[in-house]
């Protein structure tokens, strides 16, 4: 009986994974992908003056600093980073 009950659970874990896969998955990659961009451009214009790009004045960047520092070094890496004709394609 509580085989039964379990192989029940795993198949519809299964078809739950399986109709997500087909219907949600690309919404939720294309989600995170604008949410990635939009964290970068966000970063950006708040602290573009680590990289030269005087945007906004200093007083603002301060006061969002503490926001924004756990995600400062891999920024950096990501705006220094070699860009190439297929990093468009994905």
């Amino acid at each position: 009986m509580q085989e039964k009950k379990e192989k029940k659970e795993k198949l519809g874990d299964i078809a739950k994974e399986f109709i997500y896969g087909m219907a949600a998955h690309d919404m939720t990659r294309y989600a995170l992908k604008t949410r990635s961009s939009m964290e970068h451009l966000f970063i950006l214009i708040t602290m573009g003056d680590l990289l030269g790009v005087p945007i906004l004045p200093p007083y603002y960047s301060l006061r969002l600093l503490p926001y924004v520092v756990p995600q400062i070094s891999t920024w950096k890496r990501r705006m220094l980073r070699e860009k190439d004709l297929t990093d468009a394609l994905f």
